[in-house]
């Protein structure tokens, strides 16, 4: 049921826009890979041109070795599920997930084996008599996936299925959907603008900004080692914290950086001659930061708020030179808005990022 997808240098223009350019990607068989960005950044485009439900500009797409970009979409071998659950109101459960079928004039009897089917798997069989109106809203969403389920496909496409639940729900079909993953062992591709989804599903996620590919890799690859500044950016919550380096020498062990607002750190990490000095920050999340006890030596930070979470605290507050900052603290802080405390890091954990934005860690080759 699964095979694996081949998009090689592909284009997409509408008129003198160009929303995608050159993308180049390889999903292996089985793989659950997640396209994550903002919006506007052309990953529900991408998914709706392996789809068929955008043409082609420049570039191939294949499944399971066949080229299929310039098949219509009922001939792709591939079943999206969109964000809107279209059901059919008047239709029951089972009615719904075989209607597909009903069109490709497949026989009665393998309609109700793959209906019945897709329904256990999904744990909705005692639904299939109801109609959607008699359905909460994840269990409509499972019906529209066990729509996409029954033409057994080599490869679904999700775009964004989960945003018009609510919290809670939404939660819960994420691990519906990763063990439904685990059972089927089928080729996904999910897009997303929400990075818990991409996070909790992923094998490999995919990060499209400005018409390109900008990292693609295991989830704590992205998250641990981002390829760009943007990436940085735009993966982890709270955001990465980032402060302008104004000087750079070499040291023994790595680069000593005279960085804005916390002083000379010298950091393990090997620069190419070519580093653009220009613009040049380092970077560290809120976990990497830790509040010092009083009377411990380290850089000052303003409180401006505490954000409790039970297990743990995110204090929000500023530097000496007005640089916004955020450290974590354990569930317990008494840290208070209006504070000042001393924080401290461990310079390895940071990040460099060069006045191109490109990203360069710890112990890492030039």
């Amino acid at each position: 049921m699964s095979a694996p997808i081949e998009i090689a240098n592909i284009t997409k223009r509408y008129g003198a826009l160009t929303v995608l350019e050159d993308i180049t990607l390889h999903i292996e068989p089985g793989e659950f890979v997640v396209f994550l960005g903002p919006s506007g950044c052309g990953k529900s485009t991408l998914l709706r041109m392996i789809a068929g439900l955008e043409a082609v500009d420049g570039g191939t797409i294949s499944l399971g070795g066949e080229r299929i970009d310039t098949l219509p979409p009922g001939k792709r071998g591939v079943a999206m599920v969109f964000q809107s659950y279209a059901l059919y109101p008047h239709m029951t459960v089972a009615q719904n997930m075989g209607f597909g079928l009903e069109n490709l004039k497949t026989p009665k009897n393998e309609i109700a084996r793959r209906v019945q089917s897709a329904a256990e798997t999904l744990e909705i069989a005692h639904l299939l008599d109801r109609k959607p109106a008699k359905l909460s809203g994840g269990q409509r969403q499972r019906v529209a996936i066990g729509r996409a389920i029954v033409k057994e496909p080599q490869a679904f496409l999700f775009d964004e299925p989960l945003s018009n639940l609510d919290a809670a729900l939404r939660g819960r079909t994420r691990l519906e959907l990763a063990q439904l993953h685990q059972r089927l062992g089928a080729t996904m591709i999910f897009v997303t603008h929400d990075q818990v989804e991409a996070m909790t599903l992923a094998d490999r996620i995919v990060i499209l900004n400005d018409r390109r590919i900008e990292q693609m890799g295991a989830p704590m690859e992205i998250y641990q080692r981002p390829a760009t500044k943007f990436v940085a950016q735009f993966v982890g919550s709270p955001a990465m914290c980032f402060l302008p380096v104004t000087g750079m020498t070499d040291a023994a062990q790595g680069v000593t950086l005279d960085v804005e607002g916390a002083g000379k750190i010298e950091i393990d990490v090997r620069l190419p001659a070519g580093f653009r000095r220009d613009g040049a920050s380092v970077g560290i999340r809120a976990e990497d930061a830790k509040v010092l006890d009083r009377g411990q030596p380290g850089i000052a930070v303003g409180v401006k708020v505490v954000e409790r979470l039970g297990d743990r605290a995110f204090i929000y507050g500023t530097l000496d030179n007005g640089t916004e900052f955020v450290v974590e603290d354990s569930g317990r802080s008494t840290v208070a808005s209006g504070d000042v405390i001393q924080i401290g890091f461990d310079p390895n954990a940071l990040h460099i990022f060069d006045g191109d934005g490109r990203a360069y860690h710890h112990s890492e080759e030039a």
